[in-house]
């Protein structure tokens, strides 16, 4: 059985996710909760018109396998994972998906589970559990958690840049449920918020839930004609956040992990301030980490917790932690939360403006093309280009950690991995003239699915 994938289950409400299949997922975590001692989870979920059935499903299915349940209502992803510290909890989310979908996350003391532990639940699942005793089932209340989330996102936040007094912010909430949140904190620390798509409606009438170039069409043309200092835009469940500048440009995601990395590695007393991310994200990142006296380590898409976990035990104290669009403020929990990313930024901005942000950081071209490989033929062609794409660039460094990356005494650099999803090989690849490199990359991969094909 293959239920997780790296952001939990998900998938359509008629054929994946189901209430059935959510009733037998939640009744395994229940049961694999109480057996470790934890007999207390938060449910929560967003605001998509399935919502309510699956948490009522998620409630049964813990409930009778002997564990209680506080209903929290509508809340963003980072919400309930901040409402798990101390216990467990259950999100319904799809994130980013359309309408049509939804989807299951687990968290434990505020982290998402891990491989290991969502490998177990799968087990159990497929062995198809049966309710404890009529007698030992757990019970169900309602509890408040969103206000408190706002506040100590608040208090958190006011630890950087400045107070954000005379600084216009455009939100475009997607119908999603930072409508809930980063408007709020926002004006709690004092910036001039105005705001796009900020009633939840799980049809997500007002844009595509993925915030991207096209989805932020308007939040792009509001703050262009002046309407804003700038723009922030986020997903479904707000685990996502998007920065739109003063011209309406989006700001490359890894510029804006690259900005919050330094800041948080400048303010860090440790000794070994570490930066966890992961293989496609860009060498500007690096660049600004060693320039506060910190380092990088890399972790497989969609692993971030299992990175800043192994971090951990290597003795590094991790500042922050983020994959494109994501972002972890170990300081403040370790779950992704594009709400405090929101406000953070924000206070910088207010700090050294935006475009004083991105001045030190090195804003080399990127880009991604995807070469069409089977799934089967995926590991062979993996396995030759470990072999293949260093002999054809010697002069470049070699990690085969996460697929194989090339680093190149530039700074240049380029990545191909195996998509985890679709049948193809991704090619990442960032240098001054990076239209011939990628290009000539792509080539090579080619090369080596045609050859084991």
């Amino acid at each position: 059985m293959d239920l997780f994938g790296t952001a939990g289950i998900r998938g359509d409400v008629t054929e994946r996710v189901t209430p059935g299949l959510v009733l037998d997922v939640a009744r395994a975590l229940g049961d694999h909760a109480r057996e470790a001692g934890d007999r207390e989870f938060v449910v929560g979920r967003d605001g998509r018109v399935t919502g309510p059935a699956l948490a009522a499903a998620a409630e049964a299915g813990l409930e009778s396998a002997g564990v209680d349940v506080r209903r929290i209502g509508q809340v963003p992803t980072p919400a309930l994972a901040f409402a798990s510290r101390g216990r467990r909890g259950v999100m319904l989310t799809a994130s980013h998906n359309p309408p049509t979908d939804n989807g299951v996350k687990a968290f434990v003391d505020g982290v998402e589970y891990g491989e290991a532990v969502e490998a177990a639940v799968e087990e159990r699942v497929a062995a198809g559990g049966a309710p404890t005793d009529w007698d030992e089932w757990g019970d169900g209340a309602d509890e408040d958690v969103l206000g408190a989330y706002r506040s100590a996102v608040v208090e958190y936040a006011r630890e950087f840049g400045a107070d954000p007094e005379g600084v216009r912010v455009a939100v475009d909430c997607g119908n999603g449920m930072s409508a809930l949140a980063t408007p709020q904190v926002l004006r709690e620390l004092g910036a001039d918020v105005v705001t796009l798509n900020a009633t939840v409606d799980g049809h997500f009438p007002g844009r595509e839930s993925k915030p991207t170039p096209e989805s932020l069409a308007d939040l792009r043309a509001f703050v262009a004609d002046g309407a804003a200092d700038f723009g922030i835009g986020h997903d479904g469940d707000s685990d996502r956040i998007v920065v739109v500048d003063a011209g309406g440009e989006v700001v490359h995601e890894d510029t804006v992990l690259a900005v919050l990395a330094e800041r948080y590695v400048a303010a860090s007393d440790a000794g070994d301030p570490a930066v966890v991310t992961t293989p496609n994200a860009s060498g500007r990142i690096d660049e600004r980490v060693e320039a506060a006296g910190g380092r990088v380590e890399r972790v497989a898409l969609g692993y971030l917790h299992d990175g800043i976990a192994s971090a951990r035990e290597a003795g590094g104290d991790v500042v922050f932690a983020a994959e494109p669009w994501k972002h972890v403020h170990t300081a403040f929990g370790d779950w992704i939360d594009a709400v405090a990313s929101a406000a953070v930024f924000t206070r910088l901005v207010a700090d050294e403006g935006l475009n004083g942000l991105r001045a030190p950081v090195t804003e080399r071209p990127y880009r991604k093309v995807s070469v069409a490989c089977p799934d089967d033929d995926k590991a062979a062609a993996m396995e030759r280009l470990a072999e293949t794409l260093p002999a054809a660039f010697p002069t470049a460094a070699v990690n085969s950690e996460y697929g194989v990356r090339l680093s190149f005494p530039d700074g240049s650099w380029t990545l191909v991995r195996p998509s985890g999803t679709e049948p193809y090989v991704r090619v990442y690849a960032e240098r001054d003239e990076v239209d011939p490199f990628v290009e000539e990359v792509a080539g090579v991969v080619e090369s080596a699915v045609e050859a084991v094909g």
